[in-house]
């Protein structure tokens, strides 16, 4: 486990003493992560996540990789809310790049879904599909992660990438 991740747990320890030594050191990193943020198991941060903010009532799941520079949160933080209902959502498995922006309302939470991407410098203010990629500002659906990922193996095979074929026959691939 990084020390990033292990200061960003150390936020929720019983001793104040504990969780102030630990904001300071994040700090230096240029982190806000605050400890009411719900987090799954497996969390990757990429490049010691620098620069990474993370408001409060935002969830994310498992196998989640955040790259830094990230902002994920409400979409006005100025207003003080009481309610617990989380603005930002990260599924399972989703891959948020560097220097994206996410984010929600507690009314229309941002919801990304499962193995979904969000591209490097996006800014997304609308849920995703599962396995979808997302780029852009304001960011849109460009893709399916499947698709990137096959083009992506056989240009490193040294193959040109083929056009992939959708609804077709599996004797038609």
């Amino acid at each position: 486990m990084s020390v990033v991740l292990r200061l960003i747990r150390a936020r929720r320890s019983r001793s104040r003493l504990v969780r102030r030594v630990a904001l300071e050191l994040l700090a230096l990193y240029g982190i806000d992560w605050p400890e009411t943020v719900e987090i799954g198991p497996r969390l990757s941060l990429q490049h010691r996540a620098l620069g990474t903010m993370v408001l409060p009532h935002t969830r994310i799941g498992a196998d989640v990789t955040l790259y830094q520079g990230v902002m994920l949160g409400d979409a006005v933080p100025w207003l003080h809310r009481r309610d617990e209902r989380p603005s930002v959502i990260v599924e399972d498995g989703a891959v948020i790049c560097t220097g994206a922006v996410v984010a929600g309302s507690p009314d229309r939470p941002v919801i990304i879904g499962r193995d979904s991407v969000i591209g490097a410098n996006a800014v997304l203010t609308r849920s995703t599909g599962v396995g979808e990629v997302w780029a852009g500002n304001p960011a849109r659906c460009v893709g399916r992660r499947d698709e990137v990922e096959a083009r992506a193996l056989a240009r490193a095979a040294g193959h040109p990438a083929a056009p992939v074929v959708r609804n077709a026959s599996p004797a038609a691939r």
